[in-house]
């Protein structure tokens, strides 16, 4: 089943900036980080930056927002390929969790650590984001474990998201090992639910 588009192409400058953006971020903090060190690790001139983001905050918020947006279209796309397989679905929503809980670790520390930074208009549409990509988790939950309540099945998305966000404090074991240990973790906390 393919879940998404691969994309192929170079990445575009803005994707570039917003690549090194979050990296530094998330290892310096968003006030440790000039424009102009951001400009130097794409190699372009800080106010070149200006030419495509009018500052940190919009790259913040690009970041941020982005990432949110595409959990929640990834995660709409699986639900519309698993033709109503329900346990394809888990499997599927636990597999694109995993690749990006693995692929986008800046963005995991920089949201734990700079969310709050954002303006009130963005941190609500993240948020409302998030919710939105939650209640899809928790909707495939509630059906393949019907005799688990609402707020169980919640906490258990909660502490699943949890256990696969720990990526960025985690040894890293390479990528397959470590993406089949957080595949039978998350299973397995899902599985405790009909035990």
């Amino acid at each position: 089943m393919t879940t998404s588009p691969t994309r192929t192409d170079a990445p575009t400058r803005r994707e570039q900036i917003l690549k090194e953006a979050a990296r530094l971020f998330a290892e310096r903090g968003f006030h440790g980080v000039g424009v102009d060190e951001i400009g130097a690790a794409v190699g372009i001139s800080g106010p070149g930056l200006y030419r495509h983001f009018p500052g940190k905050d919009a790259m913040l918020a690009e970041l941020l927002v982005g990432i949110s947006e595409r959990l929640l279209d990834g995660g709409r796309l699986r639900a519309a390929e698993s033709d109503g397989d329900p346990r394809a679905l888990l499997a599927s929503l636990i597999d694109g969790h995993i690749d990006f809980a693995l692929d986008d670790r800046p963005l995991i520390t920089l949201h734990d650590r700079e969310l709050d930074r954002l303006k009130d208009e963005d941190r609500k549409r993240v948020r409302q984001l998030q919710r939105q990509y939650v209640e899809l988790w928790v909707a495939v939950v509630r059906e393949l474990y019907p005799d688990t309540g609402e707020s169980e099945s919640r906490t258990a998305v909660h502490a699943v998201f949890g256990l696969l966000n720990s990526t960025p404090h985690l040894a890293a074991l390479g990528r397959r090992p470590m993406e089949d240990l957080l595949r039978r973790l998350a299973h397995g906390a899902f599985g405790a639910l009909g035990a």
